[in-house]
C-alpha cells in the first residue's frame, strides 16, 4: 500500500513539472535518491541550469506550514530552489506554489527556529532542540516582524526567479 504522504510528494513533484513545461523551461524528474533536488531544470540551449526541491502539502496543520529539517538551513546555491506547493484543501480547491531561492529558505528556518527557542514554552519552560523545521506563510506567533503575515506572497507564483542568471 503506497502513503497518502508519498502519493501527495509525487503529486507535488509532477504539479511543478507540468508548471516548468507549461513556462517553457526543460525539466526532468532527479533520479531516486538524490538528497537535495527532486527536479533538474533548463533551458533550451543549456545556458541556464538550476535544481528545484519540492515540498507539498494538502490543507493540514493550523499553521500552513511545510515539514523541514535542520539540514535545509544550510542548503544554499544560487542555483538551488524550492517549490512550496499548496494543493489547500484537496481536489475542490486550485494549487498554487511558492517559489523560493534556498538561501532565503535557509535564513528563514534558521533565523525563526532560533526565535522560537528564546521563547518560552506553553507552561514557561525552556523549548527542547530538535534537528525538526518548519516553512510557514506566517511566523506572526514569533513576532520577529519581518516573517509576519504576507511576508511569503512575493514569491507566489514566482517562477520567473527560475530564469534569473546566476
Amino acid at each position: 500500500m503506497v502513503s497518502a504522504t508519498s502519493l501527495t510528494g509525487a503529486a507535488g513533484e509532477h504539479f511543478v513539472m507540468s508548471e516548468l513545461l507549461r513556462r517553457g523551461f526543460i525539466a526532468a524528474l532527479a533520479p531516486a535518491g538524490v538528497p537535495n533536488c527532486d527536479i533538474v531544470v533548463t533551458d533550451d540551449i543549456g545556458e541556464r541550469l538550476c535544481a528545484v526541491q519540492v515540498k507539498t502539502r494538502i490543507g493540514k496543520g493550523a499553521d500552513r506550514g511545510w515539514h523541514m529539517g535542520k539540514k535545509h538551513e544550510g542548503l544554499m546555491s544560487p542555483t538551488l530552489f524550492y517549490c512550496f506547493v499548496d494543493f489547500a484543501m484537496g481536489t475542490g480547491s486550485p494549487p498554487f506554489t511558492y517559489v523560493v531561492p534556498s538561501g532565503v529558505v535557509a535564513q528563514t528556518l534558521a533565523e525563526c527556529h532560533q526565535a522560537w527557542l528564546n521563547q518560552p514554552g506553553a507552561k514557561g519552560q525552556a523549548r527542547n532542540d530538535s534537528d525538526f523545521r518548519r516553512f510557514l506563510p506566517s511566523y506572526a506567533n514569533l513576532q520577529m516582524g519581518k516573517f509576519e503575515d504576507g511576508w511569503l506572497e512575493p514569491c507566489r507564483e514566482a517562477w520567473h526567479l527560475l530564469e534569473q542568471p546566476s
